[in-house]
């Protein structure tokens, strides 16, 4: 289920952002007391902006955002589709199910929007993921020390 985040998923939020395994492909998890310092009571709440929950517990985070101040031109101005999944969540078909059901909702509210993401090429899940997801190569870049992949999903692929 997608829903709004709640002050019961504040540890979750900070677990997904200190996570070394979460954050493998992003650049490393954060320091966990500069988290736990910032972090609201109740995590930031914005249109495009889902908890991902399993049997009332928090599993994950989806994010639809406008992609501004990305560094590819491609991407400027689009949808840009972002989620982290706890480690114990992989495996499963959770995230597609819940990038999907995101996407559906995009879909609602802004019809024929294309929708872009990003991941290092070398994370093997999210490049299936894209692929499941309808996401096709735009192009593929340096960035972070790493080599980055720009996917566009198409209106015509919803």
């Amino acid at each position: 289920m997608l829903r709004e985040s709640e002050a019961r998923d504040r540890a979750a939020f900070i677990e997904l952002l200190t996570s070394a395994e979460v954050n493998t492909y992003l650049g490393g998890p954060r320091p966990r007391d500069e988290v736990e310092r910032e972090m609201p009571e109740v995590p930031a709440r914005w249109p495009g902006s889902f908890v991902v929950d399993l049997d009332g517990a928090m599993i994950g985070q989806i994010l639809l955002r406008r992609a501004t101040g990305h560094s590819r031109p491609a991407a400027v101005g689009k949808a840009d589709l972002g989620y982290l999944f706890l480690p114990q969540a992989w495996g499963f078909g959770y995230a597609a199910e819940a990038c999907a059901a995101a996407l559906r909702w995009l879909a609602g509210v802004l019809p024929g929007e294309p929708v872009v993401l990003t991941t290092q090429s070398a994370n093997v899940g999210s490049m299936r993921l894209a692929a499941k997801l309808g996401f096709l190569e735009v192009e593929r870049f340096e960035a972070w020390d790493a080599e980055q992949w720009l996917g566009m999903r198409s209106p015509a692929a919803a």
